[in-house]
């Protein structure tokens, strides 16, 4: 009894403190809708990459604002930013860096590149061969570069916000597994709406977009970033995400057998790592100390579309990986 009197109080501590610490999104949010118009989906999701200190992959057709998006966050954000346009000819010393010889020294200098920034936007990263990938896993996975002999740390926060184009797919190369499962998030973006739209065009043909004002410092998103940690994560909750992902490998286990022909691989643990830390986020920025089911459903679409393997036979079914989780979670009993 006592441990349970002295859980509540726990959460209301915590809670009064995430309150507290989050005041910033509401300011970052209206921020961006200066620029951004009705991509209400896609600004939190920037937002729980941001502060699950995660990198997203984002894929749509042209024209829906995924670069701008990008842009808006790091001049929202008292942050640096650089955008790298991958093509097939890219080298990986275009996106870290270089060692260049100086005649002068007679040494070689190094001559940091596009990738030393706080905010890196990959723009059409499946247009880019296997080499330029590999060297932006490094930066990615570990967060250091090695150019010559040397590693430098990256600075931080630092985020990976990846393009990818649906449409297109001459010339491109698909990402490998080991990278795609390096996003944190990959969310698909979709059309606006009629009166959304209408608002983007007046605004283009008037130019009449708003300044974007930085309202919130590095300092502040890496403190909101240990803040997010200390959102409060039931037991119930921890086992819920955990059978989401086992359903993913052994659907059998499930009452979920028909799927088991469907699925050629299932999530690996960074699917659970990176669910249990995105639902924490959206917790965060619904302004909760504490994790409930509907969090961690909001974000379950976006942290496994991208890690589970579909075979032939579902692809003949015309079943996607939305189709399976949609099936699990379904199936999955709610804490």
């Amino acid at each position: 009894m006592i441990e349970e009197t002295n859980k509540t109080v726990d959460i209301r501590a915590i809670n009064e403190k995430i309150e507290k610490e989050s005041a910033f999104v509401d300011l970052l949010t209206m921020e961006m809708n200066k620029v951004i118009v009705g991509q209400k989906n896609m600004i939190e999701r920037l937002l729980i990459g941001l502060l699950g200190n995660g990198h997203i992959l984002l894929e749509g057709v042209p024209g829906l604002a995924k670069t701008l998006a990008i842009n808006t966050l790091s001049q929202a954000v008292k942050g640096e930013f650089s955008r790298v346009q991958f093509t097939p000819d890219l080298l990986p010393a275009d996106v870290v860096g270089t060692m260049i010889y100086n005649m002068k020294e007679n040494d070689f200098m190094i001559k940091k590149g596009p990738i030393f920034a706080n905010f890196v936007l990959a723009d059409e990263i499946n247009r880019a061969p296997a080499k330029v990938q590999s060297a932006l896993l490094e930066a990615m996975q570990e967060r250091q570069i090695t150019i010559g002999d040397t590693t430098f740390k990256l600075d931080e926060p630092f985020l990976v916000m990846a393009t990818q184009n649906p449409v297109e797919q001459e010339g491109t190369y698909p990402l490998p597994e080991a990278q795609v499962d390096r996003f944190m998030l990959k969310v698909v973006i979709d059309y606006p709406k009629m009166d959304h739209e209408q608002l983007i065009m007046r605004q283009n043909l008037t130019g009449g977009f708003q300044k974007v004002n930085a309202v919130v410092s590095l300092e502040q998103i890496n403190s909101a970033r240990n803040a997010v940690k200390e959102v409060y994560m039931d037991e119930k909750i921890e086992k819920y995400i955990l059978d989401i992902i086992f359903a993913t490998r052994y659907p059998e286990r499930y009452n979920l057998g028909d799927l088991k022909n469907l699925i050629s691989f299932g999530a690996s643990p960074r699917g659970s790592i990176n669910l249990a830390m995105a639902s924490k986020c959206y917790a965060f920025i619904r302004r909760r100390g504490y994790v409930i089911p509907e969090d961690v459903r909001a974000v379950v679409h976006d942290v496994l579309r991208h890690r589970i393997g579909i075979t032939y036979e579902a692809e003949a079914e015309n079943v996607t990986s939305e189709d399976i989780i949609n099936k699990i979670v379904n199936e999955i009993e709610v804490p």
